[in-house]
């Protein structure tokens, strides 16, 4: 019966995340990126100095833009960063990173327009607490008519923010540093425990390490999202700085090989040698990985951003777009550097692999950096978990009202046990179909009020440069 479940959210997966994600998520996003007048890149500047301001006290929300934007990042600086790039680079090559970076680019206009609107169109709970989010954006956008949409995606976003790759990379990181196969099969308290559960002794090793996952999740996430903000906005720049510091000693150990290891990575995007399919497979893998890695388009950040105090639409969006420069942008690339240049050999790699790739390259790369790495990954893997339980919360909220939505956080703390025993092909193929099933009325929406967002940023930096 697993096993034919498995077989088929592999299947459905294959179909729904191939060719109609890519031009839904890269080309949705290339389009919002030309008709906003390319604004990842002309105004970075103004999101940039957007960060150097003063917490907002206006508009009605629970925590700052720079805080959303840190939950953001807290999501999306996860596992998909380091096991994410891990799957992209096994199964496509070094060229699968030069399409992450197209699709930080576009995504970084797709997150503007999503900030933008979540501020445009804040809804509200039942007790009348502002929430952000797909589902308010359609409904208020594009009307009442439309709910049906908004629904489906809170549908899709309680299941596609399960964490279901955290909960099951950390725990192949858990089983790999700490158990040894004599330990497991001679262990008498699993043996006596796996006769209880009905599985054997490697499988509840792994729904103990699920249990113990949940029980310091549960510690954050029953706080509520200020409790996450201000958690995540401690996390983040301590995770991230650690991360870049230990690429950085890769690197400069290695430094004659890093223009081989960029050569390879623009080489192999446009390598036409093995046919056009294969390029298109390549550009396919990488765009998929960067969906997974920064969310642009899934809606995600504006249930977050939604949650922000700030007032003014153009000015959340410009923080918002932020995100995928960061995850996508720069922890992927570090990671890609680590990798490649540590283990060579990847591309040529038979199966999914994910964590244990990483974990390869960093022992090679850094005395003791097998550690580090695992440290690194706890962090990361908890910071998503973090966020991502206020998305499924939101969206639970929505559908149910908040009495009967607060109880989704057991269903989500319930999740992360039970993903911590289901094989990686089986994780990577729920993950990569709901965030499908979630990017659909997302980008709907979003390019249908694309006009409202182009408007509202001309009449916002004219009137900035009218009061120069």
């Amino acid at each position: 019966m697993l096993d034919r479940l498995e077989t088929l959210l592999i299947q459905a997966s294959e179909i729904l995340c191939g060719y109609p994600l890519f031009f839904l998520l890269i080309g949705g996003g290339l389009y919002l990126f030309l008709r906003s007048g390319a604004v990842s890149l002309r105004r970075l500047p103004a999101a940039l100095a957007e960060l150097r301001r003063k917490p907002e006290h206006k508009g009605g929300g629970q925590i700052s833009s720079v805080q959303a934007l840190a939950g953001v990042v807290a999501a999306t600086v996860g596992l998909g960063n380091i096991a994410g790039v891990a799957i992209a680079l096994v199964m496509g090559g070094p060229g699968a990173i030069f399409w992450m970076w197209v699709s930080a680019l576009v995504g970084m206009a797709t997150k503007y327009h999503e900030g933008v609107l979540a501020i445009m169109y804040k809804g509200r709970d039942d007790k009348g607490n502002p929430q952000g989010g797909p589902m308010h954006i359609i409904e208020q956008g594009l009307g009442k008519r439309w709910t049906p949409m908004a629904r489906f995606f809170a549908i899709a976003g309680m299941f596609g923010t399960l964490c279901i790759m955290n909960a099951n990379q950390l725990t192949e990181a858990f089983m790999t540093n700490f158990s040894t196969p004599e330990g497991i099969s001679g262990s008498g308290f699993l043996g006596s425990l796996g006769g209880f559960t009905g599985l054997d002794n490697e499988h509840t090793l792994r729904l103990l390490f699920g249990c113990g996952i949940a029980a310091v999740v549960a510690v954050v996430i029953l706080g509520g999202i200020r409790r996450i903000a201000r958690v995540a906005s401690v996390m983040v720049p301590f995770m991230v700085g650690l991360y870049f510091l230990m690429v950085l000693y890769i690197i400069l150990s290695n430094l004659g090989d890093v223009p081989a290891v960029f050569g390879r990575i623009f080489s192999e995007a446009f390598n036409l040698r093995a046919g056009i399919g294969a390029l298109a497979g390549i550009a396919l893998i990488g765009a998929r990985r960067a969906a997974l890695v920064n969310d642009a388009g899934i809606g995600t950040a504006s249930i977050m951003h939604g949650a922000s105090r700030n007032d003014q639409p153009v000015r959340e969006g410009l923080i918002a777009m932020l995100g995928p420069s960061i995850d996508s942008g720069l922890v992927c690339t570090l990671t890609a550097l680590a990798i490649l240049l540590c283990v060579p050999e990847v591309g040529s790699s038979e199966g999914i692999q994910g964590l244990s790739i990483a974990m390869t390259a960093f022992s090679r790369g850094i005395p003791g950096g097998h550690w580090l790495l695992l440290f690194v990954v706890v962090c990361f893997a908890m910071s998503s978990m973090f966020s991502y339980s206020f998305y499924g919360t939101t969206c639970a909220n929505y559908l149910f009202g908040t009495r009967r939505g607060k109880l989704y956080a057991y269903v989500f703390l319930a999740s992360l046990i039970v993903f911590a025993i289901v094989p990686i092909d089986a994780a990577v193929a729920a993950c990569d179909l709901f965030y499908a099933l979630m990017a659909l009325p997302t980008m709907i929406a979003v390019l249908l009020l694309s006009g409202k967002v182009r408007k509202a940023t001309s009449e916002y930096f004219n009137k900035k440069q009218s009061d120069k």
